[in-house]
């Protein structure tokens, strides 16, 4: 046994992987808290005359009014109860254009709801009525 010698820590060969494990775990973190969360926005349809509609374009703004979602449904029948957008948005506040077209006519003004959106929502539900006719 004394032709060993003393087993030096620092000689370990798990200890000379260790840089390596530490930059995986490094970019690992990284790409977990860059990557915005998908959230799940839903829009109950309340109120009569949504049996009218045969489109919603919903556009959501960021704070400073850029667009960073836009998606376009079309209902050949008339919109079901309730319409769900799903996003990567990170955490913050956020402004949703709705956007109702009839089956005949122009579109509908615009209906703006405004959401802030916290670590913890995954699914946040808003109720929307029908917008007045032009």
């Amino acid at each position: 046994m004394e032709g060993e010698g003393q087993r030096n820590w620092r000689q370990h060969p798990l200890l000379k992987r260790l840089p390596l494990l530490l930059l995986v775990v490094l970019g690992l973190w990284l790409w977990k808290t860059s990557v915005p969360p998908e959230r799940e926005l839903v829009w109950r349809l309340e109120g009569p005359g949504w049996t009218e509609i045969r489109s919603l374009d919903f556009q959501v703004k960021n704070a400073d009014g850029e667009l960073v979602k836009r998606e376009t449904d079309a209902f050949p029948e008339g919109p079901p109860g309730s319409v769900v957008l799903k996003a990567d948005l990170p955490s913050g506040s956020y402004e949703v254009w709705v956007f109702a077209r009839g089956e005949s006519g122009p579109s509908r003004p615009p209906l703006v709801d405004r959401l802030t959106l916290g670590d913890e929502d995954a699914r946040v539900e808003h109720e929307l009525r029908v917008p007045a006719s032009r």
